[in-house]
């Protein structure tokens, strides 16, 4: 009984290391000392280690003039004003990406249930979550994002 739960042990353990995802390399890439020197501590924290920001702390909830929001690791163009809604999670909401190739899904597991992260395709830079109780109307998706891992381009720059 004991070999064939060591075999099972082992024959799963393979299985499973042989299903991994080989982690995406990414255009920007940088040690995590060269991203610690370059983005502040919340950033960082967001960015890189898949952290999330208070609700209703970003000063990006209140924006609807014309503009870009881009990823504030790298600057790579992510979502843009007119497909933002106030969805009233307390995190800038929007029902598209910028562009589908800016932008990268994983799945995710975040408070014990399966969730699909967006990260940005760019840097790898942790974003937010995306789900499917956006507006109808449109996508029927909401890409909640952390704000503090974007800054935002208005149109007239």
């Amino acid at each position: 009984m004991k070999k064939f739960l060591l075999l099972f042990l082992v024959v799963f353990t393979v299985s499973c290391t042989g299903n991994a995802q080989e982690e995406k390399k990414y255009p920007v890439s940088k040690s995590e000392a060269e991203w610690k020197a370059e983005l502040d501590p919340q950033e960082f924290r967001v960015l890189r280690k898949k952290g999330t920001e208070p609700a209703f702390s970003s000063e990006l909830n209140d924006i609807n003039e014309p503009g870009t929001f881009v990823c504030a690791a790298c600057g790579q163009p992510l979502y843009k004003t007119k497909h933002k809604f106030d969805s009233g999670t307390g995190w800038p909401s929007f029902d598209r990406a910028f562009d589908e190739k800016n932008v990268d899904y994983r799945p995710d597991r975040i408070g014990g249930y399966s969730a699909t992260e967006v990260v940005c395709a760019n840097c790898g830079g942790h974003l937010g979550h995306v789900f499917n109780d956006g507006p109808k109307e449109t996508t029927g998706k909401r890409h909640c994002i952390n704000g503090v891992a974007l800054d935002f381009i208005p149109d007239n720059e």
